[in-house]
């Protein structure tokens, strides 16, 4: 028989670095959850994306087990580390922070795809596009 679902916690830990600290911590402690268990479950699997922030959904059971899904880092975070930028442009449609061609903007779509709600490359491409736009990031077509 099926576990009960009780919740379904969301959250963004560093890779290879989560710890009890805040926001792990409170919000697993709230459901009851061992939370060392979780942290290094979570740093095990997210050893090869060390110091990359990753969203991590934890499904929590009535018996206080749980299991998570680790996500693809967001689409703001893989443009920043394709242009060695520490953030975007305060005034996007004005100041510009940088430049991404159209093979970056293919490669992070596709590193992105499988959570995106695209139903292929092409509209995962747009959707990039837009977030690179939407941070002051110019894309080459």
């Amino acid at each position: 028989m099926a576990k009960k679902v009780l919740t379904q916690i969301k959250l963004q830990a560093i890779g290879g670095q989560a710890s009890p600290a805040p926001p792990v911590g409170p919000a697993l402690g709230q459901h009851g959850l061992n939370i060392m268990e979780f942290t290094k479950a979570f740093n095990a699997q997210t050893q090869q994306d060390n110091g990359t922030l990753l969203p991590v959904v934890i499904t929590v059971y009535e018996d206080r087990s749980f299991t998570f899904v680790v996500k693809t880092p967001p689409a703001a975070i893989l443009i920043k580390q394709a242009l060695n930028l520490k953030s975007g442009s305060g005034e996007p449609h004005k100041t510009k922070v940088g430049s991404l061609t159209a093979d970056q903007v293919r490669q992070i779509a596709e590193k992105k795809l499988p959570d995106l709600n695209a139903n292929d490359i092409d509209g995962a491409i747009k959707i990039i596009s837009g977030t690179a736009r939407s941070m002051g990031v110019e894309v080459e077509a």
